[in-house]
């Protein structure tokens, strides 16, 4: 018997953002991050993509008893994927089946500056890479993410991503010489 799980690209990495037990990093061939909004929440978020050739990093996680319910709430905006066994490498040593949230394409919109990227949600994808990969795999989450051309609110003063995380100073300064490395525009919020 095969077990559901997700794959995570996002805040879903940052495993206090969320209780799933059975939690592992993960690697996707054949997708991509992108930066995305929709007409159904305020800001953009990351979304993904089939995009042949790239490779992302996440995390896979179980759904206890196939209950999706509570994540297809979190994940409102989003689609559910059921992704090709073969693309999907994790640690678990049993069979299992994955899916992925991505926003659908015919609503999804670049971001702008109405619909910016909150440095707080930011914050908190990075953190979980960090935590899961270390530097250099927060420094892979940045380059194979696509749409770094999006403007982003900086809203750490009054966090308005709902599962906002405290990061230390380290954590804040790596985030801020990454944007600057990719001249990204920080607007005030």
């Amino acid at each position: 018997m095969t077990q559901d799980f997700f794959f995570g690209y996002g805040s879903l990495v940052n495993r206090a953002t969320h209780a799933y037990p059975e939690a592992h990093p993960a690697t996707l061939s054949g997708w991509r991050r992108v930066w995305r909004h929709t007409a159904l929440r305020p800001v953009a978020y990351l979304s993904a993509e089939p995009c042949k050739g790239s490779k992302i990093e996440g995390l896979v996680a179980s759904i206890p008893n196939a209950d999706w319910a509570a994540l297809d709430e979190r994940e409102a905006a989003y689609d559910r994927h059921l992704l090709p066994g073969a693309g999907v490498r994790h640690p678990v040593g049993r069979t299992i089946t994955v899916q992925i949230y991505a926003v659908p394409r015919p609503v999804a919109a670049a971001p702008s500056v109405r619909h910016p990227v909150l440095l707080s949600y930011l914050d908190v994808v990075v953190q979980g890479f960090l935590n899961e990969f270390g530097e250099a795999g927060a420094a892979r989450f940045f380059d194979t993410t696509a749409g770094w051309d999006a403007p982003i609110l900086n809203d750490r003063a009054a966090p308005r991503y709902a599962r906002a995380q405290r990061l230390s100073a380290a954590e804040t300064q790596l985030v801020d010489d990454h944007l600057a490395t990719l001249a990204a525009t920080v607007i005030r919020g």
